[in-house]
């Protein structure tokens, strides 16, 4: 027999989404409760590098950004195109900057301007070269006291000892080669040394965000119930007016006066989903998304009723499969000497375009499979993941077979089953664009987003040189997320929509648990979770204003 209780809110998901929808309920007066079906809070925010697109906040203006919401708009506009109604884009951008505003006022966090980092398509109207991202400062996890034990952890651990943001990691990668390389690699271990010295535990990124926002919880004394899943919305008369979830073996009626935020992430961890909504090759192997991430929120409330919109898109990204997992390629494929192939051995793509849309590519094309081909030039040059330059790569990425080298072109393709003499025009044809210092073919450079993880110490340019020093490698690219991006279809205002277009009454969702307002784009870091913790906040107002 089910424990029957009672709140105001039930939020399904401890991410960013739901967190901070819990906290906009709470602090409007609302007795709220978050279930999560984890072991552990933060969902794949947590995993994140957390950075947050949106425009206008307090943030990047008193960073002396030179935002408007005229050009946020404009530029959104151009990006998403009428794949997402007008009025909910407009409604992100009228509502995030209050939503970074309330964060600030009600959690210890705050947060940082990604300076210099661009919006991905800057050469658009509106767009900015210099970025309007913002991300967490260090956040002191002592603060959370026995709940740091049950924050999900990140997909990849910073360095014990260090203290190191997203906007770090371009000159990281460029230790071997830019001074700036190496007064980073000073400054990450001056920052934790300074924050350690005042008997901080300093922790950034996604670590930082979902820390910053479950205190904000705590001190709203709203209860974060960890594995507790969602397995049913419970609707009468058409208004969802609760849920069912397990807890402890006993299944709870979680009754909701004023509703239910669904922010339970997407389904990249569903087989079953992927296979029926995306298309092939797919699989829950190339993620990095939170594990928990099964689409349970978004099939409650398509059993509810709901319509589900952008179920065949990601947040793309090229992976390599490496054997502790998919690793999310970002500066090692837009630095200088390495080309991508498919399995014609042609180049088919800008490597340093955003990484959404080279997978967009990779599919539209059908470029299976895929490789990142470089040579020992790169390999010396460069950090990439954790391998510091000039460095031999592990054995067992070859293992896996993840990674193939030759001494010779024609030995790699040989290896890697793509024709000889098509691989070797190709890099010959690239070697003599990036001698020239302009790929004609596929405008790699032309954008300053390009240029953002590139080597500005390569001439004559930054994005591209010559494949030429043996032994060269391949590295396999599969098409990975950080999430998917479709889901619940909602309005302006973060309330369920039925496919007639209709309400359902009591019934909110953000995050990846709902259709994204990005529609099939990307317009820059922290697209995924400004929008997410911007419509989390705007449900919980709604829910504070409804009756």
């Amino acid at each position: 027999m089910a424990v029957t209780v009672e709140y105001d809110v039930v939020v399904a998901g401890a991410g960013a989404a739901g967190m901070t929808g819990a906290l906009a309920a709470a602090r409007n007066g609302l007795s709220t409760v978050v279930i999560e079906k984890a072991a552990v809070f933060g969902g794949s925010a947590a995993r994140s590098g957390a950075g947050i697109w949106v425009p206008n906040n307090e943030v990047v203006l008193a960073a002396g950004v030179p935002d408007t919401p005229a050009q946020a708009d404009t530029y959104l506009a151009a990006v998403v195109g009428a794949e997402v109604p007008a009025v909910r884009r407009q409604a992100f951008l009228a509502n995030g900057p209050a939503a970074i505003s309330f964060v600030l006022t009600w959690t210890p966090l705050r947060f940082q301007w990604m300076g210099g980092y661009p919006d991905y398509y800057p050469e658009l109207s509106g767009g900015m070269p210099n970025g309007r991202s913002i991300e967490p400062a260090a956040f002191d996890a002592n603060i959370l006291g026995d709940e740091y034990a049950n924050l999900n952890p990140a997909y990849i651990p910073t360095p014990a000892g260090t203290v190191i943001y997203d906007v770090d990691y371009k000159w990281l990668a460029l230790i071997a080669r830019h001074p700036k390389g190496l007064a980073t690699a000073t400054d990450i271990v001056w920052r934790y040394l300074q924050l350690a010295a005042q008997g901080q535990n300093p922790i950034t990124m996604g670590q930082a965000l979902a820390g910053g926002l479950r205190a904000g919880l705590i001190a709203a004394d709203v209860p974060v119930w960890l594995n507790t899943p969602l397995t049913e919305l419970i609707v009468e008369n058409g208004r969802v007016a609760g849920v069912l979830a397990t807890r402890d073996g006993q299944q709870l009626e979680i009754r909701a006066r004023r509703g239910v935020l669904i922010g339970s992430g997407g389904f990249e961890h569903n087989l079953a989903m992927r296979q029926q909504y995306q298309a092939a090759p797919i699989g829950v192997d190339w993620t990095v998304g939170a594990a928990s991430n099964t689409g349970d929120g978004i099939r409650a409330g398509q059993e509810a009723g709901a319509a589900l919109g952008l179920m065949d898109d990601s947040w793309w990204g090229p992976m390599i499969p490496l054997p502790d997992g998919p690793y999310f390629c970002l500066s090692e494929r837009t630095l200088p000497g390495n080309v991508f192939v498919d399995g014609t051995g042609k180049r088919f793509v800008n490597e340093a375009a955003p990484y959404s849309d080279v997978v967009h590519v990779m599919y539209a094309g059908a470029h299976f499979p895929c490789w990142m081909i470089h040579d020992q030039q790169y390999r010396n040059r460069y950090l990439f993941q954790e391998i510091a330059p000039a460095l031999p790569y592990p054995a067992s990425w070859y293992a896996n077979g993840a990674l193939v080298s030759d001494w010779t072109i024609e030995g790699l393709a040989a290896k890697i089953g793509v024709p000889p003499a098509a691989l070797r025009a190709t890099v010959d044809r690239f070697n003599t664009l990036a001698k020239a210092g302009k790929d004609t073919d596929f405008k790699r450079g032309d954008s300053a987003y390009d240029a953002y993880f590139a080597d500005p110490t390569n001439t004559p340019s930054p994005c591209l040189s010559a494949l030429s020093l043996p032994p060269y490698y391949a590295f396999k690219i599969v098409p990975g997320d950080l999430g998917t991006k479709g889901g619940l279809v909602t309005d302006a205002r973060a309330r369920v929509l039925r496919p007639d277009g209709t309400v359902i009454p009591g019934l909110y969702a953000a995050g990846n648990a709902s259709a994204a307002v990005m529609g099939h784009s990307y317009a820059g870091a922290g697209s995924t979770i400004g929008p997410a913790m911007t419509f989390g906040y705007t449900a919980g107002l709604e829910m504070a204003a409804s009756t």
